[in-house]
C-alpha cells in the first residue's frame, strides 16, 4: 500500500529551534514542516499592535509568497508593572542591534523600582489554509511566572534566563527540554493548534 503523500506548511520564521519544535510536533501526522527560507521568502513588517495581528501579518505573507499553507508565531513576555511591556517588541526591546542579552539586561533594569514581579510568557499560533484565508485558525497560550532579579540558566533563549515559571524555583534557562515543552507557552499552543487541526479535518490521527 503507498504512503500517503505528505503535506507541506510553511513556517513563517527562521527560528531553527521553532523549526524543529513544530517538525517534531506534526511529523506524527504526515506533514513535512519547511523553512520559509527554502522559499526565499523575506521577513515582513510586523506593524500590527498585537501579537495575534502580527502573527496574521506573518503567516499571510508566508502563504502568498508560497502558494502553501502557513503557520506563524509571535511571542514574548508581559511585565505587569511594566503595562504588559515588552510585549509585542520583546525581540527589540532595547533598540537597534538588541541582543537577548541586552533585552533581558534593559527589563531588569526597569524592573529595579518595582516590587511587583509577575510576568507571563504570551504565544500566538496563526495557521492559514491560503493567503486569503478568512479564518484562520488562532490558538493563544500564557506561562506565568515572575521575572528573577539576576540572570541564572545556559539553556533556552530570550528571557528565558531571568523569568521563573510558577511551579517552579529555577529560572526557564535552567529546565531541561522536557519540562519546557510541557509547560512553556509555545508548547501548550501548539498542542492547541494540533487539536484544532484535527477537528477540522486538516490532519487526522
Amino acid at each position: 500500500m503507498q504512503a500517503p503523500i505528505s503535506q507541506q506548511i510553511v513556517l513563517a520564521s527562521g527560528n531553527k529551534g521553532k523549526l524543529n519544535e513544530f517538525d517534531q510536533m506534526l511529523a506524527q501526522f504526515n506533514i513535512q514542516v519547511l523553512a520559509q527560507s527554502q522559499f526565499n521568502v523575506s521577513e515582513v513588517a510586523e506593524t500590527g499592535t498585537t501579537f495575534v495581528e502580527n502573527a496574521i501579518i506573518k503567516a499571510r505573507h508566508a502563504a502568498e509568497i508560497t502558494g502553501k499553507p502557513a503557520i506563524a508565531d509571535d511571542s514574548g513576555i508581559e511585565v505587569d508593572a511594566l503595562d504588559g511591556q515588552p510585549g509585542i517588541y520583546s525581540a527589540r526591546y532595547s533598540g537597534q542591534g538588541a541582543t537577548e542579552v541586552s533585552n533581558y539586561q534593559k527589563l531588569l533594569t526597569e524592573m529595579n523600582s518595582h516590587q511587583n514581579r509577575a510576568a507571563r510568557f504570551q504565544c500566538v499560533l496563526v495557521y492559514m489554509r491560503h493567503a486569503k484565508d478568512p479564518t484562520p485558525i488562532i490558538c493563544q497560550a500564557a506561562w506565568e511566572g515572575t521575572i528573577n532579579l539576576v540572570p541564572q540558566g545556559e539553556q533556552g533563549h530570550g528571557y528565558d534566563p531571568i523569568f521563573i515559571p510558577h511551579g517552579f524555583d529555577k529560572t526557564a534557562a535552567e529546565l531541561t527540554s522536557d519540562e519546557k515543552n510541557a509547560h512553556s507557552h509555545r508548547g501548550k499552543a501548539l498542542a492547541m493548534l494540533v487539536a484544532a487541526m484535527k477537528a477540522k479535518g486538516i490532519i487526522q490521527g
